[in-house]
């Protein structure tokens, strides 16, 4: 998609600091990291959402998944890390790319969710 951030990241329209890539995947450097290792990792092919994902994207999906742990050590989260999907509106989903965050660091990231 032309008007995609991420698929100009991905074709490299728009700079960023890679961390990992291959023919299925790209992960870089989160310009606002949110801890001090924060990593996303978005297919190379448009993907809307993980709501919009099929049978077709299981290998991509996949990919993502286990890639996530060497790239974490690899960033410095030998210790542990958290992987996020937000998918649409109420998963606060910003950028209409399905895109993994992976956030880890020195110390623990804290409760996954606020108790209402």
């Amino acid at each position: 998609m032309s008007d995609c951030l991420f698929c100009k990241i991905v074709a490299g329209t728009i700079p960023s600091q890679k961390v990992y890539e291959d023919e299925l995947i790209l992960a870089f450097k989160d310009i606002h990291p949110a801890r001090p290792v924060h990593v996303l990792v978005v297919p190379k092919k448009h993907i809307t959402s993980l709501a919009s994902a099929t049978a077709e994207d299981a290998e991509v999906l996949g990919r993502m998944l286990v890639k996530a742990n060497e790239i974490a050590v690899e960033q410095g989260s030998p210790g542990g890390f958290r992987v996020i999907i937000n998918t649409g509106e109420i998963g606060q989903q910003e950028v209409p790319h399905l895109h993994m965050h992976i956030v880890g660091g020195p110390d623990p990231v804290g409760p996954m969710l606020k108790r209402i």
